[in-house]
């Protein structure tokens, strides 16, 4: 546009030209204030995403690998995974160390995590690895996979089948061991040669060790960790940069699929010598009220130049809105303060003010997650030096012994789940779009509360539980210095755990969905005394340090109300033990753990505490899957003939069975509902997840979930539904009503309602009305003789029709129905569409029992990145465009190619079925 366009010619006063300029810049400073203002501060630093145009390469055989280990391990002549969960840890096997190991060079990354200088570690002189080809820019990794981060390089499989493999079923038979390396170089601009340069690492699991330029920067073995490098001492600004980073995953290291690789994002960032300290800032709120609350804010500056500076600080406030993009002008600003900076040191601001009137951030479904942002700016000398932005909730949190967990003053029973942090078929790569399409799910089936099982989660996953309104407990380890698979934590716990700890906690306090710090899962310690009581007071003592906001508690499934480890933490957190573990008379004279049902104990020992069940049922069923005959019992142990079958490998869908140490969901709901002090659950699990296939470990993933590895939701989702969405009008059949071969014999038909009761019809006759009892939360229909039809079930509440289904037998299979869960996504190469695919009959309804093997193709403009079916026993593997339905059912995950566009025609096609398509647009 030329100046003439406003009236005015070049020939008119320069006076008026100046006022002009003035009102345009007035009239772009107050449009692009919602986020121009901010945006422009924060390019003083810069945060790149370092996830493309890596190399891979992995050895063969780990016994065929270089040489530069990180320490020595023992040596695991056998091990078997197939041993019960709750089975008691053991000691650590001694090892002698050799000289050659790469440790010493490693420690010092860690070195600002820990706080008794006299305790850091210095790094030896040398350069261990400096020779060593992968590590040099000359080398050609041509024929290396190029690939993008996330990556996890075993899920791709094959699997292991059969006895004795690799990786067993604990592991989930893919192929997560062994040594690999990653290759990528970069040039940096001659404007970078004064500024810092740092590598951040979110997750690589595990014992990475970093090379730039031929130089041994650093690294960091525990595996979900995230952590920083400071590459600056060996950069070349103004050239190439050669980065090399080798992870070593060890067999028997994990109780369940860990993934191997770089598995979560890398970034470059580019700072000033003077700038805000990673993870440096932290908000807490106090004395929060709809009126108003006091909002303290302390940040450390960090000074990494060779002189003493002074520098002003200012921190302002805005809010963040539902995308977590800034909203509008600044709200409220911190005044300004001054500070000096000695030399290559640090420095730390205090800061509060009282906002009034807040918007506070709140679980859903009954209060908003309200979320605001401080941006801190440093300057020197009237120049902006550094921009950080902090996001942050305004909420209280309180914890009752007598009633449990209060948000902003709101009583919020925890309804809550267990979650690994694989992706299903995604693996542990992750996946933003994956992540929030599980929360979703669980969402719906009512829960509140997430329990990240039993590791630090991706940064990314508190972003949406922030964003979506779930809290969340937060977790550090699954073992201290018991171990529980030979090659697991225990062998760094000594010397990595108050790193990876004040890590964790630095890096996710400021997450207002994060409610109470786990620093241990049924850790062998239990058993130990006073000694495993000294060990979590120590780590409640660190934590403390890094976050005084929130308690610190620990799972026990052993540990009894009188011992001193339970008095160690500020929060009772049971694994099975408030409703009993093993006590039916089948288990007398066993020596797996049995406990009498533990709520009343633990209370009367500890009334200052709350108490929660951080694991309970630990249920099983495969989807679809009925079998005969139908317990009576109330919670059941899963044998062959009682609700198992170890000939397909397969669990019962009537959802009353559970492990050894496990209850069924009703005996669960019975227990909390009997104490209400007790503030609430966390079910294991929510999704099932790769590894850990109890009962069957000839398969690859786990049967708890109350949803499948495919995200298809069992008979298991409802029972939860029915129970902690009172007010949702729902009701639910269970089983299909396909049985031919079960003409005239009784067929248990089981009904999930949140309504109070239910009358069933049969092909439009009346089986009665039956009405809940206390405790009790499903309906039985057991003497229900099986004729194909209709079978109908109506709900009431209050006496009120309240809802109802139908469930038919349906005729051959004849097609496939095709639905995406979202018919567009964003084409940069990382959105997901999670298409179903059902077999159906001419009526369109699904085939509960059909098979048939499904192939999918997609338009030139996209990808398929896998593909499952939620059986737990299948062995295709997950990158395969073609899969057998498993009760009626399959999965499809498309991806867009990067700058595409248009239409994705995604097709399934089946042998003798009509082909089903579906149009996904590309945003």
């Amino acid at each position: 546009m030329t100046l003439s366009g406003y009236g005015m010619t070049p020939r008119r006063s320069g006076l008026a030209l100046l006022i002009l300029l003035v009102f345009l810049m007035t009239l772009a400073g107050c449009a692009g204030n919602d986020e121009a203002d901010a945006a422009t501060d924060l390019a003083a630093r810069e945060r790149i995403s370092f996830n493309e145009g890596w190399r891979f390469y992995k050895y063969a055989d780990s016994k065929q690998a270089d040489g530069l280990i990180y320490d020595v391990r023992p040596e695991v002549e056998s091990f078997n995974d197939t041993k019960e969960a709750d089975s008691k840890p053991t000691d650590a096997v001694e090892v002698n160390a050799i000289a050659n190991v790469l440790k010493p060079w490693i420690m010092p990354t860690g070195n600002d995590f820990i706080i008794d200088p006299a305790k850091r570690h210095v790094r030896p002189p040398g350069n261990p690895g400096a020779k060593f080809p992968f590590v040099q820019a000359s080398f050609d990794d041509s024929e290396w996979e190029a690939i993008t981060l996330p990556h996890d390089w075993g899920i791709k499989g094959p699997f292991f089948e059969g006895d004795d493999p690799e990786v067993g079923g604990g592991m989930g038979r893919l192929p997560s061991d062994g040594v690999a390396w990653y290759r990528k170089s970069f040039s940096l601009s001659e404007d970078d040669k004064d500024k810092q340069i740092y590598l951040d690492v979110d997750g690589a699991m595990s014992y990475a060790m970093v090379w730039l330029n031929g130089h041994l920067v650093g690294g960091w073995p525990y595996g979900y960790s995230s952590w920083r490098l400071d590459l600056t001492p060996y950069i070349r600004a103004g050239g190439d940069n050669q980065l090399a980073i080798r992870l070593d995953n060890p067999p028997s290291s994990s109780r369940w699929y860990p993934g191997g690789g770089i598995y979560r994002n890398v970034w470059l960032v580019k700072t000033e010598q003077v700038h805000v300290k990673h993870w440096g800032s932290v908000v807490t709120t106090e004395n929060v009220s709809n009126g108003s609350a006091d909002i303290k804010l302390a940040v450390k500056l960090q000074n990494s130049s060779s002189a003493n500076v002074q520098v002003k600080v200012t921190n302002d406030v805005y809010e963040l809105n539902e995308t977590g993009k800034l909203n509008g002008h600044q709200i409220i600003s911190f005044a300004p303060q001054t500070v000096s900076i000695s030399k290559n040191a640090d420095a730390s601001i205090a800061s509060q003010i009282t906002l009034k009137q807040p918007k506070l951030w709140g679980p859903r479904p009954t209060q908003t997650p309200n979320r605001y942002a401080v941006i801190t700016k440093v300057w020197q000398n009237g120049e902006l030096k550094d921009s950080y932005q902090t996001n942050f909730g305004i909420r209280s949190l309180r914890f009752d012994p007598s009633s449990g967990v209060h948000v902003n003053g709101e009583l919020i029973p925890l309804q809550g789940v267990n979650q690994h942090h694989d992706l299903g078929a995604l693996g542990a790569a992750f996946n933003v779009r994956a992540a929030e399409r599980q929360l979703e799910i669980l969402r719906d089936m009512g829960v509140n509360t997430i329990r990240v099982a039993h590791n630090p989660p991706a940064p990314e996953l508190l972003e949406l539980t922030d964003r979506m309104g779930i809290l969340v407990t937060d977790e550090s380890f699954d073992s201290w210095y018991k171990k529980k698979t030979p090659l697991d934590f225990h062998l760094i716990f000594e010397d990595w755990h108050e790193q990876d700890l004040r890590a964790l906690v630095r890096r996710d306090r400021n997450h207002p969905s994060v409610i109470m710090w786990f620093i241990g899962n049924e850790v062998g310690e239990q058993y130990t005394d006073e000694e495993g009581a000294k060990i979590a007071r120590e780590l409640s003592r660190i934590v403390k340090e890094e976050d005084s906001t929130r308690p610190v508690t620990a799972s026990m499934n052993w540990a009894k109300a009188d011992m001193p480890f339970p008095a160690a933490l500020d929060v009772i957190s049971l694994n099975y033990q408030g409703e009993g573990i093993r006590q039916l008379p089948e288990f007398e004279g066993t020596e797996r753990i049995r406990t009498p049902p533990s709520y009343p104990a633990f209370h009367k020992a500890h009334p200052d505490k709350v108490i929660l069940s951080s694991e309970t049922a630990s249920a099983f069923s495969s989807r679809g899957i009925y079998l005969f005959p139908v317990t009576d019992e109330f919670s059941a142990p899963v044998r062959d003939g009682r609700g198992g079958d170890s000939s397909i490998h397969q669990v019962s869908s009537y959802e009353l069975h559970a492990v050894d140490f496990g209850s069924s969901a009703d005996k669960v709901f019975k227990y909390m509902d009997m104490y209400p002090f007790v503030a609430g659950q966390f079910v294991w699990n929510g999704f099932d997840y790769l590894g850990e296939p109890t009962p069957y470990y000839s398969a690859r993933s786990s049967y708890s979930g109350m949803i499948d590895l495919a995200g298809f939701k069992k008979d298991r989702f409802y029972l939860y539904q029915s129970k902690w969405r009172p007010n949702f009008p729902m009701v639910h059949i269970l089983p299909h009503w396909n049985w031919p071969e079960r003409l005239g014999k009784v067929t248990p038909i089981h009904i999930f309602t949140s309504g109070d009761e239910v009358e069933l019809f049969i092909n439009g006759k009346s089986q009665g009305k039956k009405k809940k009892g206390q405790y009790e939360y499903r309906l039985r229909f057991d003497n229900v003789v099986y004729e194909p039809g209709t079978v109908k079930a109506v709900a009431y509440k209050a006496g009120k029709p309240w809802a109802q289904e139908t469930v038919v037998t349906t005729g051959a299979a004849t097609g496939l129905s095709v639905e995406a869960d979202r018919t567009k996504i964003a084409g940069d190469g990382e959105d997901l569409a999670f298409v179903t695919v059902k077999v159906t009959d001419n009526n369109g309804n699904t085939v509960p029992t059909a098979r048939n093997k499904v192939s999918f193709s997609v338009s030139d403009n996209a990808e398929i990145v896998a593909t499952d079916n939620g059986d737990s026993t299948n062995f295709t593997p997950f990158p395969s465009s073609s899969r057998e339905a498993f009760s009626g059912k399959v999965l499809a995950i498309i991806k867009a190619k990067k700058r595409q566009s248009g239409e994705i025609i995604v097709t399934a096609s089946a042998e003798g079925l009509t082909a089903g398509t579906e149009v996904i647009q590309i945003r």
